[in-house]
Formats: structure tokens, sequence, C-alpha cells
């Protein structure tokens, strides 16, 4: 079993564009189906940016949770959808949502994903249909069995190598060093990273042949069919997936689509080429000014393929000790919520200047948080070079440019309710999903303690993004639609060069790549439904 074959054949059933969860995903199942697949990866490793994330699928009613003991109803996943989308998602939609991630979670675990339920909430717990364990972890996969497959898979980004579960209950702690030096040195993968392994793993035995290094370069008609030029040559095939990531990566992209500035933490080669593809094939696109959005958190250090890259700096935001503030020295909003809807007040524009308001934002902490806390992977208690540090909260205004009483009023207001473990202002730590990642020691809020103790640190937090989340318009089964909105024959699209199944919406941990996986099941088997 040859974890990557020199060179494709001259023609298959299927050709997939990509080898992240979503391409993979769409391989196994056409393959599990009867058709001949090819996986072509333009970057020299596997997985795209579902290697480097954190590998959680947000999959309500699936069979885990069941056996795991998390209650779930259909009807309560589809009130849930439809209270957060606000209409946007159709009754339709949402119906098929629920009913297709079951069912691919049941495929995958069958062909050898290994999965189980995380206790998180929901990211919007107070609404209808709320509920805990549809979020699934990826166990720890050794690629040892298979020869040459962890030199075949990306290397994991800044993620340390433990299970999300793991990281959940650190409490913002770092993780064991013998532990992570011992999965290390066996090539063990966890996150993202375990998906693809075990996806990648799926596929070849069924089958399907996986060309790394290899750019498609272009995508033409032939007949019914196509012909993928990829390599220098023309790959014949009865239909095509493009599931080649988002485009966050593509500096002219970004400027004709995203509302905002912002930094990507995905794999760097996400440059929209399955988006150019679609788009030169008649495809139309939707929902182009979405994406899965975070706060980053990017020191110099922070470096992947060569690329400046940053970190997820949600936790950091959440733990207690820290406030984040704009150049005017106020909170701006609530530090714990999810990271996607946290990501959205970099969005807004102050009427006054017609500027961003929010852009700069710094995230200030004081000694005592970073004597408990790593931030953007410090060791507790050190000061790093890149930290902004000052002895008074003044000092610290002054160095970063930013008003000095509006930072000693933010820190005055928030230092007196932090206290007594209040945030009138955002509701910081009053929902569970806030409190999931906070400091359980830290009583009676476990996201609050004063901002107090000299000196006084800050670091930038830029408005960031795991992916792009709009792109070529599909259908209920995955084929892209012209812009009369009829389906490409043969032409299916799946992942973030797609647009997203959620309208914009991110219902909880794992709805990238929940939103992925669907629509690749649903592509998958529609690909051999009549074969």
């Amino acid at each position: 079993m040859s974890v990557v074959l020199p060179a494709p054949a001259e023609s298959y059933d299927v050709v997939v564009v990509g080898s992240g969860a979503a391409g993979l995903t769409a391989a196994v199942t056409a393959a599990a189906g009867g058709s001949s697949v090819l996986v072509l990866e333009k970057a020299s490793r596997l997985g795209g940016t579902s290697a480097v994330g954190g590998g959680v699928i947000w999959a309500p009613g699936n069979h885990l949770m069941a056996e795991a003991g998390f209650a779930d109803r259909a009807e309560d996943a589809r009130s849930y959808l439809a209270a957060g989308s606000g209409g946007r998602m159709s009754a339709a939609e949402i119906d098929r949502y629920v009913r297709t991630a079951p069912d691919a979670v049941r495929f995958l675990t069958g062909d050898g994903v290994r999965m189980r339920p995380l206790a998180r909430p929901d990211y919007h717990p107070t609404w209808a249909g709320a509920a805990r364990g549809r979020g699934l972890d990826q166990e720890p996969f050794d690629p040892g069995p298979w020869p040459g497959l962890a030199d075949r898979l990306r290397s994991p980004t800044y993620l340390p190598l433990i299970t999300m579960g793991e990281r959940d209950e650190l409490a913002g702690a770092a993780p064991d060093a013998a532990l992570l030096q011992q999965r290390a040195e066996r090539g063990v993968r966890t996150m993202g990273g375990a998906l693809v392994g075990r996806l990648v793993v799926a596929a070849l035995r069924r089958g399907v042949d996986v060309v790394a290094e290899c750019p498609v370069t272009g995508l033409d008609r032939d007949g019914a069919g196509w012909i993928v030029t990829a390599g220098g040559r023309g790959i014949h095939t009865d239909a095509v997936v493009l599931a080649s990531g988002g485009f966050e990566w593509n500096p002219a992209l970004r400027r004709a689509f995203l509302p905002y500035p912002v930094t990507p933490i995905s794999a760097p080669s996400n440059t929209g080429d399955g988006l150019v593809l679609g788009l030169g094939a008649g495809g139309a696109v939707d929902e182009m000014t979405a994406v899965w959005g975070v706060p980053v958190l990017a020191p110099p250090t922070a470096v992947y393929d060569g690329q400046p890259s940053g970190r997820m700096g949600n936790v950091e935001l959440t733990l207690p000790g820290s406030v984040a503030v704009n150049t005017a020295g106020r909170r701006f909003v609530n530090e714990a919520a999810n990271y996607h809807d946290l990501n959205r007040a970099f969005g807004a524009v102050d009427p006054g200047t017609g500027r961003f308001a929010n852009v700069p934002a710094y995230l200030v902490f004081d000694r005592t948080y970073l004597e408990r806390y790593p931030v953007a992977g410090s060791t507790p208690g050190v000061a790093e070079p890149w930290m902004h540090a000052a002895n008074t909260p003044g000092e610290l205004a002054r160095a970063l440019q930013i008003d000095p009483d509006g930072l000693a009023d933010t820190l005055y207001r928030f230092n007196e309710h932090a206290r007594r473990g209040a945030d009138p202002d955002f509701a910081r730590g009053a929902s569970p999903q806030d409190r999931h990642l906070g400091d359980p020691s830290a009583q009676p809020n476990p996201c609050l303690a004063p901002v107090e103790r000299a000196p006084f640190y800050a670091v930038p937090v830029h408005p960031g993004v795991l992916g792009t989340a709009g792109g070529l318009a599909t259908d209920a089964d995955g084929r892209v639609l012209d812009h009369g909105n009829d389906p490409i024959g043969g032409l299916y699209a799946a992942g973030n060069c797609a647009a997203t199944l959620f309208r914009d919406m991110y219902p909880g941990g794992g709805a990238t790549l929940g939103s992925a996986i669907v629509r690749a099941y649903r592509a998958g088997a529609h690909l051999t439904a009549g074969a």
C-alpha cells in the first residue's frame, strides 16, 4: 500500500483536488461506492488546513454522543440552527444537515476514524435546542504501522500534541512536556493531524490513488466529463471534486472579497486554486465575505511553511486577569465569547473617523497572569521580548500609543467588578461557554480577576481566520451551480472552496469541519448513487 504515488494514471471516475478532510471524505465515500478515485495535492505534504487545525467536527445527534451519555434530539438540533441562522438557513438546509451529519460520522468511524464527544457546550447555550457533546474530538493517531505516512502528513503548527479534550482539562496551563516528547518521538498525531492521518489510511485501503506535489493548473470540458491538467499532463475523469481550501493566503482575493484585513493561521497553500478553477468552469459563488474567524496572537516566532503566521488567542483572552482594549483604551467585546463571534468585533467601523474602531487591539495583563499562564506559547513567568512591558498602565498605554486615560478608566472599572466576579459591561464568564476555557481556581468567576499587579504587559490581538468560508455555490449534493442556479455536470465542491453550509453562523466548536465533511460526504454519495 503506497502512501503517495509518483504519478497518476490517465483516467479515473473521480478526481479530487485537495487532500484535507473534505477532499479525503469525498474520496473515501466515492471509493466505497465503487468509483476509481484520484486525490491531487499541490503541497508536498497531505492534509491542508485540516491537518494543522483542531480536528473537531460539529455533528449533532451522532451515535458517539449517545454512547457517551450525551442526550440529543434531531428536533433540538433543528431548533438550535434555526435560532442562530435567523432565517438565513432554510428549513430544508437545516434538516439536511441534521440528517446527514450522523450518517457521515457513522460512515467515517466505520472506516477507521476514531473520535469521542467533547463535554463542551454549544457556542450559544441560551439558544433553543443547545446541547453538550456535539463536537467530536480526534483520538491520537500513530502512523507507525504505515511506513512513510508520517513524513507525508503536514507537520503540526503551534498546537501541541494533545487532544482537544486534554487541552480543555489544562485550564490554561502548559501541557505535560514528557507526554509531548513521547508522542513526538513516536510520530503520533493529534487533533486535525489525527483526523487526516486516519482518512489517508481509509482512502488507501479503499484503493484511492493519492499524488502530492501535483498542482492542478487546468480544468476543461471533455464531452460529458473533464480533463484535469496536473503535473503537466491531462487526466480524464467523469467528475471532479474541488476541495482545495479557501483563499485566505491570496492577497488579491482577500482585498476583493473580505470586509477587513485578516491574519490567516491555516496552511499557506490555501491561495484559492479551487475557487479560481470553479469560476473558470462557469461556477457561481456565495457567502464570499464570510470567514471562520478567530482572534490571533502573532509573535515574530510564529512562522509556518516559511510564512509569518500566528496562533489562536481565544484561551488567553478568556483566562482571568486580562482585558482586550482598542486604541481608545476601552474594552469592546466579551473576551470569553466564542472565537468566531468575538472576531466580528474587529469589523466595527468608527463613524467619526471611517476607520476600524478596534484595529489595532491589545491584550493587556499583569504579572500575576504572566506567572500563571502561557501567552502565545510562552513559558509562564517569562516575559518574552515581543511583549510590551511597563511599570504602570499609563506607561504601557503611551508605549502602545493608546489613550492613557481610557486605559486607566477601563482597568479601574474592570478591577472593581472583577473582584466580585462580575462584568456588567460585557457579561464575561456569565455563560457555560465562557467558563469552559476559564480557570476553575479563579472564583467566583473563572474568567475574571483584577489586572493590577505590576509590571503590566500587552501583546497585539489581530483579526484572524482559520480559513475563508465563502466560495463556490453548490446544491444539496455538493454540485457546483452556474450563474443560472443550475448544476454543472460532474463538478462538485466541498470544504472551504465552497460556500459555508451555515451561512456565516458558527454553531459550535467544529463547525468548519462539520460543514466540510457533511457536504463532502453528500458529494461522494451522490457521485456513486447511479453507479
